[in-house]
């Protein structure tokens, strides 16, 4: 998982037989939502909807096809912080479980030094 200013990347295994991601989606936005000081502005459109400013209407759910679908989709997570210019390395985004996959050897902290411009332009879909 990677959370940025303005959106989030994350992959999830659903429990079996549950194929519903709209309803998922809507129980972690508005739990992180009443967690979170309502400052953002909010237009009328939202307002009228009881919706909050700091998230997206929509979402992008992808079945992972296969190996190295998975590890595309990761690459293009963990890089996405880098991607955007938020950090120099994927390691150094502190809002990613990126650790978590370093630390169970599933992949090596200098997995992305050299391979930049591939990662940016990741054909993920």
């Amino acid at each position: 998982m990677v959370v940025l200013p303005d959106h989030l990347h994350i992959i999830w295994t659903l429990p079996e037989n549950d194929f519903d991601f709209a309803t998922h989606w809507r129980l972690i936005k508005s739990h992180f939502s009443r967690s979170h000081p309502s400052t953002e502005q909010i237009n009328i459109s939202r307002l009228k909807k009881s919706e909050r400013g700091i998230w997206q209407r929509r979402y992008w759910e992808h079945l992972i096809r296969d190996e190295l679908d998975y590890e595309r989709h990761i690459d293009y997570i963990y890089y996405n912080p880098v991607k955007h210019g938020y950090v120099d390395k994927p390691v150094d985004w502190p809002y990613s479980s990126i650790d978590r996959f370093i630390e169970n050897v599933i992949m090596s902290n200098t997995w992305s030094v050299g391979e930049t411009e591939m990662l940016v332009n990741l054909p993920i879909r």
